[in-house]
Parts: C-alpha cells; structure tokens; sequence
C-alpha cells in the first residue's frame, strides 16, 4: 500500500501541471518529489508524465491513471476534513448508557439547556444499571455511580457527591427527631441493598458507625429519596437526589454536621481521543455538577 503515497503526490503534479508549483505546495524539494513519481511509474510499468525542460505533460497512461485517482484522492480529503471536523464542531449521534437514578435526578432537568447549547448533538440514551462493553457496543461513554472495577476504560472523575441524612416533617414529628448518629439505631434507617449499615463522619473528622436496620431495602437512590417523603424513615442518599424535595419542605436535612463518605461520578470513554461532541457533554456535566 506504499502506492498510495506516491499515488497523491501524482495527482498534485498532475493538477499544478508540473513539479515546481506541486513540490511548493506540498513543501518538499521538488528533486523528491520527481524521484518518488518516478518510483510510481516503476512500480506501474508505465510512464505517466512526459518531462521536458519547460513543461510537463500527461502521457495517455497518465491522462487515464489520474481520471481515475483525481476521485479517489477528493473522497479521501473530504473524509479527513469531516473526521478533522469532528475534533472541533460538536454534531452528530451521541449514544451514551447512564444510570436509572441519575438520569431522572440530574440529567433529565439539564436537557433543555444542553440541547440549546448544542443543537447539532443527537442524544440517544440508554438508560440501564447493567455493565456495557464499550468496545463491543455503539456506546460513546458511559456514566457509573460509585467506585469502578478496573476495566481499562478511560475514567474522568465528574464529581463527588456528598451524602446526608434526610427524612420527612411527618416521619420527624411522629419519631422524633434524631440528635446523634446512635440515635438511629431506633430509626426506621431505609437502606441501599447493598449496606447495612453507615459510616458517618462530622465536621471534626470524628467517625461513627451505625446499624441501618428497616423493613425496606432497595437499589434505586431515587427510590430511597421518595420513600423518605412518604414517611417511611430516613434516608441515606447524596444531596442533589433530595435537593428537589428539600427545596419543597418535603424532607429534612437532619444531623447536619454529620455526612457520609462522598459518591464519585464518572464518564467512562474507550479511548482519550475523542471528538468533539463527547468532549462537550462530558464538559457540560462537569461544569453543572460543579456548579450543584
């Protein structure tokens, strides 16, 4: 496939109609130039251009090699410029895996400022807690909650999200309200299915670990959140999950100098090349993230 090389600089003799101006345009000596066409016409067995002193012209084998490579040479340009494209104008498909939770929490109000931002970026979204295969699916990124298997991909760190305790006025006025972590060993604790129990830590750097015991045990932070708001018990879950509800005197931030040990947020991508519409969603999520 060597051919290939020699094969552009052909076509650029042969549209500048001689070496000067191609070797000028190119920046190469034109000595190297005339020497690697020439290596074409070895490997050809033809002669393409008839050198003379005040000009070169096309040979009939010439004429006809370039009928056919002048096509060939503008797809490949056009398919470098579009790809070259890509690095800098956010446009197309952006086919990403995220979350349950944090796409009906966080993402799904940032949409209509994301697509005011960038009209031209197509989300197609697949929301899912399973683990995709980057590499053997058409995924451009995935969002994961929570600290990730080494797996290879490249990870950019989105945010880390703080966790707190919160319940609902009713839930409080009919149990009280706890005044210290030991406290909720008496509390209806609603809990991820995965911890029983939390580590607390306050703003003196002390730690405290207690039991988190209910009737109820689930895998959604959404779940949770809206569980508290019914007045089932307290809930174990980061800030911006309970921000709405908090906002609306729906649930109570309670033991407020105590929180958890923080979520981290990731974008998973396969490669760190990436164009120009992934850099920008993964951008737009941190500068939101930060910004909450």
């Amino acid at each position: 496939m060597d051919y290939l090389n020699e094969m552009a600089l052909f076509a650029e003799v042969a549209e500048a109609k001689g070496f000067s101006k191609a070797a000028a345009k190119l920046g190469m000596p034109q000595s190297t130039l005339s020497r690697r066409v020439g290596e074409l016409e070895k490997q050809l067995g033809l002669q393409l251009l008839n050198r003379t002193t005040r000009r070169v012209e096309l040979t009939e084998a010439g004429r006809r090699y370039f009928e056919r490579v002048k096509p060939i040479m503008e797809e490949a340009r056009r398919i470098h410029d579009e790809l070259s494209g890509m690095l800098v104008r956010p446009y197309g498909v952006l086919r990403v895996s995220l979350p349950v939770d944090f796409s009906y929490e966080f993402l799904a109000p940032l949409l209509p400022d994301f697509a005011a931002q960038y009209p031209e970026i197509k989300l197609e979204m697949d929301v899912t807690p399973r683990k995709v295969n980057l590499i053997g699916e058409p995924f451009d990124l995935v969002i994961r909650t929570g600290e990730q298997p080494d797996s290879g991909y490249i990870a950019t760190v989105l945010m880390h999200a703080e966790r707190y305790l919160y319940a609902s006025p009713s839930y409080l006025a009919k149990h009280g309200e706890p005044q210290t972590p030991y406290d909720l060993c008496a509390a209806d604790c609603l809990r991820f299915q995965t911890a029983s129990s939390w580590t607390l830590v306050n703003t003196m750097d002390e730690t405290v670990q207690t039991t988190a015991e209910s009737h109820y045990a689930v895998n959604s932070i959404g779940m949770l959140a809206r569980m508290a708001v019914h007045g089932l018990g307290v809930a174990f879950i980061p800030a911006m999950a309970a921000e709405k509800y908090e906002t609306e005197g729906r649930l109570k931030r309670i033991l407020p100098d105590w929180h958890g040990q923080s979520v981290p947020v990731y974008a998973l991508t396969a490669t760190r090349l990436l164009p120009a519409k992934t850099k920008c969603f993964i951008e737009f999520l941190r500068s939101r993230m930060k910004a909450t």
